[in-house]
């Protein structure tokens, strides 16, 4: 049997939770250090949740008791620590960095790729890879500010595939999505604020039978919970900005790991794009 981490299963459960125990679901996602130390009564104080609640919410993700699900979270976070321990990147963080511009964003761009290495979920992005490759129609979703993140994978794809499609920046056609089904996969787009455009979106698409791909800053949010696979860029970062390099950077593995899959049909494709793109004359070097 495939292990799964304790973010997986969270994430697996979390429509069937009660309130309380969502409350307790999104401690844990927020705070695995704590989570690891806590007694049942102690999380449940810091939750505003009871104890019994706290217990249940273990019951509910299958686990034998509190202390089970406690070994779960300990395994989770002591993994999270020791990939940063061993992190290239040396953490620089001064005073007077407030005063350089250039330093405090390229420092806080660092910090939100260390957290994109220590989270990213290869098992996920080889099922997403395989996904992209096997289906037969391919429906981008961006809206808002998450557009431009949608039409880069949008524009790569179709140097590697035929039938890619994608929203517009405010919407989506719903004759576009009634061409979708259980051979079309559905990528969807959704960071703060999230638009509602993108749960009625991966919604619709279910319906006709599409799997859902979503790309968003954490597990747990709006989309996320609707997708069958769910990448995350910022996940745990503790910060309020939303960095479009860490989006990219994962699309980016997402584009390398399809050319090791499938780069001998990818390379057919670019041969013939290169022969139109010369007729065309479309590029001056």
């Amino acid at each position: 049997m495939k292990y799964k981490s304790i973010s997986q299963i969270i994430k697996e459960n979390y429509t069937s939770l009660s309130p309380g125990q969502k409350k307790v679901a999104e401690f844990i996602n927020q705070h695995w250090d704590e989570s690891a130390l806590l007694t049942a009564f102690q999380m449940g104080e810091k939750v505003g949740v009871s104890e019994t609640t706290v217990i249940r919410f273990a019951y509910a993700l299958g686990f034998k008791g509190y202390s089970e699900m406690q070994e779960a979270v300990r395994k989770n976070w002591l993994t999270k620590k020791h990939a940063e321990v061993h992190e290239g990147f040396p953490a620089q963080t001064q005073e007077n960095d407030e005063k350089n511009i250039v330093s405090k964003v390229i420092e806080q761009e660092k910090s939100v790729l260390q957290q994109l290495l220590r989270q990213v979920d290869m098992d996920e992005v080889w099922k997403a890879v395989d996904w992209l490759i096997q289906s037969e129609r391919i429906y981008i979703g961006g809206f808002g500010s998450s557009y431009a993140a949608a039409y880069w994978l949008h524009y790569n794809l179709k140097q590697y595939r035929e039938n890619v499609l994608i929203s517009s920046p405010t919407g989506f056609s719903v004759e576009d999505v009634h061409e979708l089904n259980q051979d079309a996969v559905v990528v969807v787009f959704s960071f703060p604020r999230y638009r509602r455009e993108s749960a009625e979106l991966a919604k619709l698409a279910q319906r006709q039978g599409a799997k859902i791909i979503a790309i968003t800053n954490r597990q747990l949010s709006p989309i996320g919970q609707l997708s069958e696979i769910t990448l995350t860029t910022e996940e745990q970062t503790g910060a309020g900005h939303h960095s479009i390099a860490s989006v990219v950077s994962l699309l980016e593995v997402i584009i390398a790991a399809m050319w090791e899959r499938d780069r001998e049909r990818i390379s057919i494709r670019q041969q013939k794009l290169e022969q139109l793109y010369t007729g065309q004359g479309l590029f001056i070097e």
